[in-house]
Protein backbone atom coordinates (compact mmCIF):
# COMPACT_ATOMS: atom_id res chain seq x y z
CA UNK A 1 0.00 0.00 0.00
CA UNK A 2 1.06 3.57 -0.72
CA UNK A 3 0.03 6.74 1.12
CA UNK A 4 0.77 10.02 -0.67
CA UNK A 5 0.85 13.10 1.54
CA UNK A 6 0.57 16.74 0.61
CA UNK A 7 3.31 18.86 2.22
CA UNK A 8 2.21 22.38 3.24
CA UNK A 9 -0.56 22.20 5.82
CA UNK A 10 -0.44 18.40 5.97
CA UNK A 11 2.93 17.23 7.27
CA UNK A 12 4.72 20.59 7.61
CA UNK A 13 3.38 23.82 9.03
CA UNK A 14 5.05 26.19 6.58
CA UNK A 15 2.58 29.05 6.86
CA UNK A 16 4.74 31.56 8.72
CA UNK A 17 7.70 31.20 6.37
CA UNK A 18 5.46 31.38 3.30
CA UNK A 19 3.71 34.45 4.68
CA UNK A 20 6.89 36.26 5.69
CA UNK A 21 8.43 35.53 2.28
CA UNK A 22 5.32 36.72 0.48
CA UNK A 23 5.12 39.87 2.56
CA UNK A 24 8.82 40.52 2.02
CA UNK A 25 8.52 40.66 -1.76
CA UNK A 26 5.33 42.72 -1.53
CA UNK A 27 6.92 45.29 0.78
CA UNK A 28 10.02 45.51 -1.43
CA UNK A 29 7.76 46.82 -4.22
CA UNK A 30 5.51 48.97 -2.04
CA UNK A 31 2.47 46.70 -2.20
CA UNK A 32 0.28 46.12 0.89
CA UNK A 33 1.09 43.04 2.96
CA UNK A 34 -1.28 40.50 4.55
CA UNK A 35 -1.75 38.90 7.98
CA UNK A 36 -0.22 35.43 8.26
CA UNK A 37 -3.65 33.82 8.65
CA UNK A 38 -4.74 35.24 5.30
CA UNK A 39 -2.14 33.08 3.59
CA UNK A 40 -4.19 30.00 4.46
CA UNK A 41 -6.49 30.99 1.61
CA UNK A 42 -3.69 32.05 -0.74
CA UNK A 43 -1.62 28.86 -0.77
CA UNK A 44 -2.35 25.52 -2.40
CA UNK A 45 -2.02 26.08 -6.13
CA UNK A 46 1.70 26.76 -6.45
CA UNK A 47 3.91 29.82 -6.12
CA UNK A 48 2.79 31.60 -9.28
CA UNK A 49 -0.84 31.46 -8.17
CA UNK A 50 0.25 32.58 -4.69
CA UNK A 51 1.88 35.67 -6.19
CA UNK A 52 -1.28 36.46 -8.14
CA UNK A 53 -3.43 36.13 -5.06
CA UNK A 54 -1.33 38.31 -2.76
CA UNK A 55 -1.01 41.15 -5.28
CA UNK A 56 -3.65 43.88 -5.54
CA UNK A 57 -5.87 42.99 -8.48
CA UNK A 58 -4.79 45.95 -10.60
CA UNK A 59 -1.14 44.80 -10.44
CA UNK A 60 -1.63 41.16 -11.41
CA UNK A 61 0.12 41.50 -14.75
CA UNK A 62 2.29 38.77 -16.21
CA UNK A 63 5.40 40.88 -15.81
CA UNK A 64 4.81 41.81 -12.16
CA UNK A 65 3.78 38.27 -11.19
CA UNK A 66 6.92 36.91 -12.86
CA UNK A 67 9.16 39.38 -11.02
CA UNK A 68 7.65 38.57 -7.63
CA UNK A 69 7.73 34.86 -8.41
CA UNK A 70 11.49 34.81 -8.90
CA UNK A 71 12.15 37.13 -5.97
CA UNK A 72 9.96 34.98 -3.73
CA UNK A 73 11.78 31.78 -4.69
CA UNK A 74 15.15 33.37 -3.95
CA UNK A 75 14.07 34.74 -0.57
CA UNK A 76 12.08 31.68 0.47
CA UNK A 77 15.00 29.38 -0.33
CA UNK A 78 17.01 31.20 2.34
CA UNK A 79 14.20 31.32 4.91
CA UNK A 80 12.15 28.18 4.31
CA UNK A 81 13.23 26.66 7.63
CA UNK A 82 13.09 29.75 9.86
CA UNK A 83 9.79 28.87 11.55
CA UNK A 84 8.59 25.80 9.66
CA UNK A 85 7.95 22.75 11.84
CA UNK A 86 6.32 19.33 11.41
CA UNK A 87 2.85 19.20 12.91
CA UNK A 88 2.77 17.64 16.35
CA UNK A 89 2.44 13.87 15.99
CA UNK A 90 3.30 13.76 12.28
CA UNK A 91 6.75 12.19 12.64
CA UNK A 92 5.33 9.50 14.91
CA UNK A 93 2.51 8.86 12.44
CA UNK A 94 4.88 8.54 9.49
CA UNK A 95 7.25 6.29 11.42
CA UNK A 96 4.33 4.12 12.54
CA UNK A 97 3.01 3.71 9.00
CA UNK A 98 6.52 2.97 7.75
CA UNK A 99 6.98 0.31 10.42
CA UNK A 100 3.76 -1.32 9.22
CA UNK A 101 5.29 -1.71 5.77
CA UNK A 102 3.24 1.05 4.16
CA UNK A 103 5.02 3.02 1.45
CA UNK A 104 5.07 6.81 1.89
CA UNK A 105 5.40 9.63 -0.64
CA UNK A 106 4.89 13.39 -0.91
CA UNK A 107 3.24 15.37 -3.72
CA UNK A 108 3.35 19.14 -3.41
CA UNK A 109 2.94 22.30 -5.46
CA UNK A 110 5.98 23.70 -3.68
CA UNK A 111 9.01 24.21 -5.94
CA UNK A 112 10.65 20.82 -6.41
CA UNK A 113 14.14 22.09 -5.59
CA UNK A 114 12.95 23.08 -2.10
CA UNK A 115 11.55 19.64 -1.32
CA UNK A 116 14.76 17.65 -0.83
CA UNK A 117 16.30 19.92 1.83
CA UNK A 118 13.01 20.07 3.74
CA UNK A 119 12.54 16.30 3.72
CA UNK A 120 16.12 15.58 4.80
CA UNK A 121 15.99 18.18 7.56
CA UNK A 122 12.60 17.42 9.07
CA UNK A 123 12.10 13.72 8.26
CA UNK A 124 15.52 12.03 8.38
CA UNK A 125 14.04 8.73 9.60
CA UNK A 126 11.44 8.41 6.83
CA UNK A 127 12.25 6.50 3.63
CA UNK A 128 9.93 8.14 1.12
CA UNK A 129 9.29 6.17 -2.07
CA UNK A 130 9.06 9.48 -3.94
CA UNK A 131 9.03 13.21 -3.17
CA UNK A 132 7.81 15.47 -5.95
CA UNK A 133 7.16 19.19 -6.13
CA UNK A 134 6.32 21.57 -8.95
CA UNK A 135 8.81 21.52 -11.82
CA UNK A 136 8.91 24.02 -14.71
CA UNK A 137 7.09 22.64 -17.70
CA UNK A 138 4.97 20.29 -15.58
CA UNK A 139 1.41 20.91 -14.45
CA UNK A 140 0.73 21.58 -10.76
CA UNK A 141 -1.96 19.90 -8.71
CA UNK A 142 -4.89 19.40 -9.18
CA UNK A 143 -3.52 17.94 -12.41
CA UNK A 144 -2.89 14.28 -11.43
CA UNK A 145 0.28 13.69 -13.48
CA UNK A 146 2.52 14.06 -10.42
CA UNK A 147 0.45 11.49 -8.57
CA UNK A 148 0.60 8.99 -11.42
CA UNK A 149 4.38 9.44 -11.54
CA UNK A 150 4.65 8.68 -7.83
CA UNK A 151 2.42 5.60 -8.07
CA UNK A 152 4.56 4.26 -10.89
CA UNK A 153 7.80 4.93 -8.99
CA UNK A 154 6.42 3.15 -5.93
CA UNK A 155 5.20 0.23 -8.06
CA UNK A 156 1.70 0.50 -6.67
CA UNK A 157 -1.75 0.92 -8.23
CA UNK A 158 -4.54 3.46 -7.88
CA UNK A 159 -6.54 0.96 -5.83
CA UNK A 160 -3.66 0.49 -3.38
CA UNK A 161 -3.01 4.23 -2.95
CA UNK A 162 -4.50 6.75 -0.52
CA UNK A 163 -4.05 10.52 -0.91
CA UNK A 164 -3.87 12.67 2.23
CA UNK A 165 -4.13 16.46 2.20
CA UNK A 166 -5.56 19.53 3.86
CA UNK A 167 -7.05 21.41 0.91
CA UNK A 168 -9.68 21.33 -1.79
CA UNK A 169 -6.83 21.20 -4.32
CA UNK A 170 -5.68 17.94 -2.74
CA UNK A 171 -9.16 16.45 -2.82
CA UNK A 172 -9.58 17.39 -6.49
CA UNK A 173 -6.15 15.97 -7.30
CA UNK A 174 -7.07 12.64 -5.74
CA UNK A 175 -10.46 12.59 -7.47
CA UNK A 176 -8.87 13.21 -10.86
CA UNK A 177 -6.33 10.47 -10.14
CA UNK A 178 -9.04 8.01 -9.15
CA UNK A 179 -7.80 7.66 -5.57
CA UNK A 180 -9.44 7.46 -2.18
CA UNK A 181 -8.79 10.69 -0.32
CA UNK A 182 -8.39 11.72 3.30
CA UNK A 183 -8.79 15.30 4.46
CA UNK A 184 -6.91 16.45 7.58
CA UNK A 185 -8.17 19.12 9.94
CA UNK A 186 -4.91 20.49 11.37
CA UNK A 187 -4.00 22.31 8.15
CA UNK A 188 -5.28 25.33 6.27
CA UNK A 189 -8.89 24.41 5.44
CA UNK A 190 -12.06 23.53 7.34
CA UNK A 191 -13.91 20.23 7.63
CA UNK A 192 -16.83 21.67 5.69
CA UNK A 193 -14.60 22.66 2.78
CA UNK A 194 -12.93 19.24 2.68
CA UNK A 195 -16.22 17.35 2.84
CA UNK A 196 -17.70 19.54 0.12
CA UNK A 197 -14.59 18.87 -1.96
CA UNK A 198 -15.27 15.15 -1.79
CA UNK A 199 -13.08 13.85 1.05
CA UNK A 200 -13.83 10.16 1.62
CA UNK A 201 -12.42 10.29 5.14
CA UNK A 202 -11.61 12.99 7.67
CA UNK A 203 -8.76 12.76 10.17
CA UNK A 204 -8.92 15.16 13.11
CA UNK A 205 -5.35 14.72 14.39
CA UNK A 206 -2.15 13.01 13.21
CA UNK A 207 -2.59 9.86 15.25
CA UNK A 208 -1.61 6.34 14.13
CA UNK A 209 -4.53 4.63 15.84
CA UNK A 210 -7.06 6.92 14.17
CA UNK A 211 -5.27 6.57 10.82
CA UNK A 212 -5.30 2.77 11.06
CA UNK A 213 -9.02 2.74 11.76
CA UNK A 214 -9.56 4.47 8.43
CA UNK A 215 -7.15 2.14 6.64
CA UNK A 216 -9.39 -0.76 7.62
CA UNK A 217 -12.05 0.54 5.23
CA UNK A 218 -9.73 0.67 2.21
Amino acid sequence: MLVIFDLDGTILNTLEDLASSGNHVLSCHGYPTHPTEAYKMFVGNGIQKLMERILPEEYRTESIVSTLYHEFLEYYDLHKMDKTVPYSGIIELLEGLQNQGIKLAVASNKAHEAMGPLMRHYFPTIRFSAVLGYRPGALPKPNPDMVFEIIEAARETQKSTLFVGDSCVDMETATRAGLKKMGVLWGYRTKEELVNAGADYILEKPDLTSFNKILQFL
